[in-house]
């Protein structure tokens, strides 16, 4: 009783944004099929390459070490696109993602490909808002100008919202995902980057409007980030954020499910700064996946997952081992 799941993984996953009773947890990213073959990923991401340092579209220097996961930027006074943020319109320049993302067959063809009866075409947006302004001119800089500098940092950050705008319109029009994963992480493990105040004047308004478009075709709204956010939790519901992904426990998801009542489903909570090291047991993996389903799976709107912004561990047998535990752990809850 409660290994055999009577509903797809897609029918299960609705029954738990809706909280109708889904008959086990979801696991992971199972109902998703994540397509990431569209033009504009490619253009904006498809010159990165493990070893080697690269520029992006803006001119921000990216590098993948070899021996690291995933590509990050570097942003030095030296090198740095935007050195002051008053003259934002001189050194930023925003590519034109709609003449130059015009080829859409790789990706409308692996989307052809899902059972859409019990799966999720998913389209990505990486680099949000506050992600590019760091990326622009350095994550020190950023946040002292959201200080120092509002206005200032209010235009710029309603330029990018515009450029969001042109990328979510263009998955949509083109893709038709069910869901869109779009990341910005807007704290650190233990407390926003910025006061509430502040992310509720600039960031707030720009994503209802962004996370507004795309509800408005019917998608499914998730927001990436590992972050602890708890300040504010009632607020990304209340901009249309569908699933929190990348849900830290350190933000204590059982309190966060109280607060939200079911305005918001929780994706998360399995932490991989235990669980995804070199010194990682089975035992570790297990205790610590076990822990985030039995504390979060009873109040509903929770999908366990590792704390990354997508599917995948670094150390390839951690994810194997996560969902066998949450399988085993959806079966005691569900029996």
């Amino acid at each position: 009783m409660g290994e055999i799941s009577m509903y797809s993984p897609k029918e299960n996953l609705l029954r738990t944004l809706r909280g109708e009773s889904p008959d086990s947890l979801v696991c992971e990213w199972e109902p998703f099929v994540s397509v990431q073959s569209d033009p504009v990923m490619r253009f904006l991401r498809g010159n990165r390459k493990k070893g080697e340092t690269t520029k992006d579209r803006f001119g921000t220097t990216i590098v993948w070490p070899e021996d690291q996961f995933g590509a990050m930027p570097h942003v030095t006074n030296e090198n740095k696109v935007l050195p002051d943020i008053e003259e934002w319109k001189k050194y930023v320049k925003f590519p034109n993602l709609r003449t130059e993302c015009t080829d859409w067959t790789d990706a409308i063809a692996s989307a052809a490909k899902v059972n859409h009866d019990t799966h999720m075409v998913m389209g990505f947006m990486g680099t949000g808002i506050f992600e590019q302004m760091h990326f622009l001119m350095g994550f020190e800089d950023t946040l002292m100008n959201l200080v120092a500098e509002p206005e200032a940092s209010q235009e710029l950050a309603e330029a990018i919202l515009e450029y969001r705008l042109e990328y979510a319109k263009l998955l949509c029009e083109n893709l038709k995902p069910d869901v869109i994963l779009s990341h910005d992480d807007w704290g650190a493990k233990d407390r926003l980057f910025m006061s509430p105040a502040c992310w509720r004047t600039i960031f707030k308004p720009l994503y209802k409007e962004l996370y507004g478009y795309m509800k408005s075709q019917g998608v499914i709204v998730m927001h990436h980030a590992d972050s602890y956010l708890s300040p504010i939790i009632e607020d990304m519901a209340e901009i249309g954020i569908d699933i929190w992904q990348g849900v830290l426990p350190q933000n204590d998801v059982p309190e966060m499910q109280k607060r939200l009542g079911g305005k918001m489903t929780l994706m998360g909570g399995v932490d991989a700064a235990i669980v995804d090291t070199a010194a990682s047991t089975e035992e570790i993996i297990r205790t610590e996946t076990r822990r985030a389903c039995m504390d979060s799976a009873s109040d509903g709107y929770f999908i366990p997952c590792l704390t990354y912004g997508g599917a995948g561990s670094i150390f390839p047998q951690v994810d194997a081992i996560i969902q066998d535990e949450v399988r085993k752990c959806s079966a005691e809850i569900f029996c």
